[in-house]
């Protein structure tokens, strides 16, 4: 770990975490962590030594222009930065990409750095491809070391068994740490797995609200979500097999919520209006 700026007494710290990759469909939830980065203006503290953790034939350095005149190498890393949020509660950002070696090791050493910030309670988000329209709201499944989280939030648990990536690691390992630790999962329309997926973003900073029970600056980012919403409605239209297929997935998800009871998703948009009602 290499230190960059010297840290303060944190506040009630809560992690933050996506790693690009097998874990970020879409980019839904790296783009979380690069949305809070820039809305909470935050400061680097830490990276992690790419030389551990990835093999450079694989995850290449990028050549970037720093000035329009010099050139300089770029190493793909995870980096940690801190935020301190308007209510004094301090957050932070674990941004990365999925490490190609050393999972054990990667993972223990973000925990330490964890313990040593004293940090109350980690959130972890991903994004996966499936079978969901894009024209309906963004499902988000979780998973928490708590049981009861799960329901406070009205989250659908994750049932998923079988192969997974790095947020799956960290997770098992935080939870070996006995830190407090939600997974928030969303869900990606497979048709349009392109990146940016807005519409995920924006559905993974509202659970973030939630569960932090905070207010967050959206700036541009629901009018992306519409656009790019506009934008796969414009070619499912130029397509006939794609738009049945739309209809298909909006017929079986309208069936499949019809019975549940929507009192707690009309209380969780509630509560989110008084919040920035009260931020304003």
């Amino acid at each position: 770990m290499v230190e960059l700026e010297s840290v303060p007494e944190l506040v009630d710290p809560v992690v933050v975490a996506a790693f690009e990759g097998w874990n970020d469909a879409g980019e839904s939830a790296s783009g979380v962590v690069r949305h809070l980065a820039a809305s909470w203006e935050s400061t680097p503290i830490a990276e992690l030594d790419p030389d551990d953790y990835y093999d450079f034939q694989v995850t290449r350095p990028v050549v970037e222009m720093t000035d329009g005149e010099s050139r300089g190498i770029s190493w793909p890393t995870t980096r940690v930065s801190w935020a301190r949020l308007p209510t004094g509660r301090d957050v932070v950002l674990v941004h990365g990409i999925e490490p190609n070696m050393r999972w054990r090791s990667f993972c223990a050493e973000l925990v330490g750095l964890m313990l040593e910030l004293d940090v109350t309670k980690v959130v972890l988000l991903g994004a996966l491809l499936a079978d969901a329209p894009h024209t309906r709201p963004v499902p988000v499944t979780g998973s928490a070391s708590e049981p009861g989280l799960i329901t406070t939030l009205s989250l659908e648990p994750t049932r998923y068994e079988g192969p997974t990536g790095i947020l799956g690691v960290l997770q098992d390992a935080c939870a070996k740490a006995d830190l407090s630790t939600v997974a928030l999962w969303a869900a990606v329309p497979h048709y349009v797995a392109q990146p940016p997926s807005p519409k995920a973003t924006l559905a993974l900073v509202r659970r973030v609200e939630d569960l932090l029970d905070i207010t967050v600056p959206l700036g541009e980012l629901p009018e992306e979500a519409r656009a790019w919403e506009n934008g796969v409605n414009e070619l499912a239209e130029e397509d006939s097999e794609v738009a049945e297929y739309v209809r298909t997935l909006e017929e079986q998800k309208d069936a499949a919520d019809l019975p549940e009871a929507t009192g707690d998703a009309i209380a969780r948009d509630f509560e989110r209006y008084l919040r920035r009602r009260d931020a304003g």
